[in-house]
């Protein structure tokens, strides 16, 4: 019997360590080939971030990095369906996480995929009609509320940022400030500049010239603490709205299943890249501050926030999946 009991542990033995090596020796070689970084089609804000971390860490992964512009709707699908070894990525935005809590979507943003980096951050800034009587936070609520209902914010596709931004205003402000929803951000700018509507909560890299001409007034800032795309500003939160942080921010993905230690591989080249000066400066160019994260931090950071705005959609009585 302790010959057979042998004969029969051996080659499990054997053939277990046949496995782990063949998973070890991919990610031990990672990369070997060029790396494809799934995104949306070219100039969608997905875009420019994605080809600057692109460029980026190809220098240090030693191999080209591709950028693969496909349709917004099906770019998260494309990825959670590749291979789990590292050379099919995803760069994608807030509505990444947010999306599924609006509508029904082909894929799970936790457990479908494996975080690698945050890579960047633009708060949303609070602007207003230079027509308003109000140049505060405080003086914007308190107007809210002697006119409830009578105030508009424009904003563009349900589930946006200015949309999340304006709702969480509402929320945690008290406020009841009435959506006009347009078919994107910039006809809503374009009402709001008009005087169509009275306030938006826009990008605050894409607005920056309107509030230096004096079009739009610039109230606040949606960023936890001040914010480089918006210098001189307050933040919402400290001007009275504790609690607000509103940002939309681009994420890198790979495939649920990946090797850890590839995980890790991308992960150092990504932050390594985007704590640069020269990353820096070429998001603050676009509009957007480069940022960077372990893969936990941002695991914490969707989950936090899905949380978070799940109860601002219930509160606002926004059908839920």
């Amino acid at each position: 019997m302790r010959t057979l009991r042998r004969k029969i542990i051996l080659p499990v033995a054997g053939a277990g360590f046949s496995v782990a090596f063949s998973i070890a020796a991919p990610a031990q070689d990672f990369p070997a080939r060029p790396i494809r970084i799934v995104t949306s089609p070219v100039g969608g804000g997905n875009d420019f971030p994605a080809r600057l971390v692109a460029q980026g860490i190809a220098k240090t992964l030693g191999q080209q990095v591709i950028v693969d512009n496909r349709p917004t709707v099906v770019i998260a699908d494309i990825v959670a369906k590749s291979p789990p070894d590292g050379y099919a990525l995803l760069v994608s935005g807030s509505p990444h996480w947010i999306g599924p809590l609006v509508e029904k979507t082909n894929y799970d943003p936790i457990n479908d995929f494996a975080p690698v980096s945050i890579t960047d951050r633009a708060p949303v800034i609070l602007v207003v009609h230079p027509s308003m009587p109000v140049k505060s936070v405080m003086e914007l609520i308190a107007l809210a509320k002697a006119k409830a209902g009578q105030l508009h914010y424009g904003s563009g596709a349900p589930g946006g940022s200015n949309h999340l931004g304006a709702l969480l205003f509402n929320y945690l402000a008290g406020v009841n400030i009435i959506r006009v929803p347009y078919k994107g951000s910039g006809p809503a700018m374009i009402a709001l500049m008009s005087g169509e509507v009275q306030l938006m909560f826009p990008s605050a890299g894409g607005v920056a010239s309107h509030i230096q001409s004096g079009r739009l007034r610039a109230l606040a800032v949606g960023s936890a603490q001040p914010s480089a795309l918006a210098p001189g500003v307050p933040t919402v939160a400290a001007s009275g709205v504790p609690g607000y942080v509103s940002e939309a921010m681009h994420s890198l993905f790979a495939p649920a299943g990946t090797p850890q230690a590839i995980i890790a591989r991308l992960n150092r080249d990504v932050r390594r890249y985007l704590e640069s000066t020269e990353a820096r400066e070429a998001f603050i160019k676009g509009g957007i501050e480069a940022a960077a994260s372990t893969p936990e931090e941002l695991t914490t950071m969707m989950k936090t926030e899905m949380a978070t705005i799940g109860k601002v959609l219930r509160s606002a009585g926004v059908r839920t999946p």
